[in-house]
């Protein structure tokens, strides 16, 4: 039983465990994300995140320092060049660690840890959705045809409206035109409608007189019945 203990041991003396912690510190770094125990992971989270908040000022000292606890150039160089940049505008909690389902061979408990800037799948659902209007695709054909059937009527009424509009012009032109003729032909026309006049007239008194004619014939043979 160990009194006082401020961290996990892990079960290893400080130089095997601070070597674990720097390999592992190097793998998350190079694959943004590694599956280990759960103890592993809460304790590499404590080892790393001090590091990724150094990483932000890119300094000789800041990379010396990176240096002296993951001892490999590679990781140092791929923490300033691809980390560091997309963790610049968080304030810590730069990992996520996720339980996963126990080991099968000693029942371990297990979880993933990742660097939380590089989880795509993540940041894609955390996105804000542009509001979209929700549409159903029920009847979406015939909506189509109803839309297509509007839009023709429509361009067959404007059709029809310019065709109306150029037959009254056409009208009016007609129009001015046999007024035009009409004052130029005015005196013989008034000649022509003089004529016409006279033998409608002429035909008036034809008619009367044979009115006439007829009702006396009616009134003599009216008269021969009676004294018969």
């Amino acid at each position: 039983m160990r009194h006082g203990k401020k961290f996990n041991h892990l079960g290893r003396k400080p130089a095997h465990r601070k070597a674990m912690l720097a390999n592992m510190a190097c793998s998350l770094i190079e694959h943004k994300r590694i599956t280990t125990t759960l103890a592993k992971a809460k304790a590499l989270q404590k080892f790393v995140e001090p590091i990724v908040t150094k990483s932000k000022s890119d300094s000789t000292h800041s990379r010396r320092t990176a240096f002296r606890y993951l001892r490999s150039k590679e990781a140092v160089s791929e923490l300033f060049r691809e980390v560091a940049p997309k963790v610049n505008d968080r304030n810590g909690g730069y990992t996520r660690i996720i339980k996963l389902a126990p080991r099968l061979g000693d029942g371990a408990e297990m979880a993933f840890i990742e660097l939380v800037d590089f989880n795509e799948l993540m940041l894609a659902e955390a996105k804000p959705k542009k509001s979209k209007s929700r549409r159903s695709r029920r009847g979406g054909a015939k909506k189509t045809e109803a839309a297509v059937d509007t839009a023709k009527e429509t361009v067959e009424e404007a059709k029809a409206e310019e065709v109306v509009e150029d037959a009254k012009e056409a009208v009016e032109e007609v129009k001015a035109e046999a007024s035009a003729s009409a004052e130029a032909d005015g005196d013989t026309q008034t000649e022509e409608v003089s004529e016409a006049a006279e033998e409608v007239a002429e035909a008036k008194e034809e008619t009367k007189e044979e009115e006439t004619k007829e009702e006396s014939k009616k009134d003599d043979s009216s008269d021969e019945e009676e004294k018969a």
